[in-house]
């Protein structure tokens, strides 16, 4: 597996190895809750419940943030057992449960509406218009999500289209050079594409299926078990954070910025592309229109990506039961 949202943390330096978080302190049950993750700005609400103290506000003193570099790194990690929790986008989390990690996802965090995109120069005026073309995406991230779904619901598949594998910071750089016509990012390298491309356009976005790119909590089976009252505590401390978020969001932004290594200003347009999830908005999903529709949707482009995900069932790998309401 390749990493799926590392890239998108603005000016962020590659990490060298995993950096460990001072989210300090002790989960309800008295045991640390070892929480993997990567500098996007989607999982920010958790740098707002550090900060603020939310984590402690709600019985959760030992919460340690674990930055990784590449989804392969934080996968060993929770499938050793030294992560309890992990922050990963959705088609992540369905190849890692058809690998045959025992995890469940428990929470949604956020998905994109036009922080992920297709950007096309003047001459492609449509999907459709995409077969035969050169399309510069990375391989196996959203970006191979995005691509595959389009495709698709233009009846076409990725066979009809050439592709050039290129990490997503250059896709949008190969665009403007006109080295390909067509090109899959996302934030920052979407408005940098836009400001710097005067004949770029943005053809697709992922908010034509809100939730295809998006992100989720996912927790081991046997944490669930043995520590439900610390997923719970956590899960509420997300739903406290995005309160204080829509109260306080300059502030919060600014924890949020600082946490993935840029500033606020430069991720303003990454931040308005990226809708974070309540707890009443995933009291309704997780039951809902996430797992009877965009679960499929999330899944089909994966098998089209060649990624592996047979097995895996929204009733299988969704445990709704954080998110109730009480």
């Amino acid at each position: 597996m390749v990493r799926t949202r590392m890239a998108k943390a603005a000016g962020l330096t590659a990490l060298l190895g995993l950096t460990l978080g001072l989210a300090q302190a002790q989960a309800a049950d008295g045991k640390p809750l070892r929480m993997g993750t990567e500098p996007w700005l989607g999982y920010g609400q958790w740098d707002v419940a550090a900060t603020k103290g939310i984590f402690a506000a709600h019985g959760l003193n030992d919460v340690r943030i674990v930055n990784f570099t590449e989804d392969k790194d934080l996968n060993a990690a929770l499938a050793s057992g030294q992560l309890d929790v992990a922050n990963v986008a959705t088609h992540t989390a369905m190849v890692m449960a058809a690998s045959g990690l025992p995890i469940k996802v428990v929470m949604l965090l956020d998905f994109s509406l036009k922080a992920d995109a297709i950007l096309a120069d003047k001459n492609i005026a449509s999907i459709a218009a995409l077969k035969g073309k050169k399309v510069a995406f990375e391989q196996g991230t959203t970006s191979d999500i995005l691509l595959n779904y389009a495709l698709h619901a233009s009846g076409m598949t990725i066979s009809d289209v050439t592709v050039v594998p290129m990490p997503a910071a250059d896709a949008g750089t190969a665009l403007i050079a006109g080295r390909v016509p067509v090109a899959v990012t996302y934030e920052p390298y979407i408005s940098a594409a836009l400001a710097h491309g005067p004949d770029v356009k943005v053809l697709y976005t992922a908010g034509t299926d809100p939730g295809l790119i998006s992100d989720v909590l996912v927790v081991r089976d046997d944490v669930i078990k043995s520590r439900p009252n610390a997923v719970k505590a956590l899960v509420a401390s997300w739903g406290a954070a995005l309160a204080d978020y829509k109260a306080n969001t300059t502030a919060d932004r600014a924890i949020i910025a600082k946490a993935v290594g840029d500033t606020p200003a430069d991720l303003a347009t990454a931040f308005d592309g990226v809708r974070y999830y309540s707890l009443a908005e995933n009291n309704d999903a997780l039951t809902g229109d996430f797992a009877h529709k965009t679960f499929a949707d999330v899944k089909a482009a994966a098998k089209d990506a060649g990624l592996p995900t047979d097995g895996v069932s929204a009733d299988t790998l969704i445990d709704a039961q954080f998110v109730k309401a009480p």
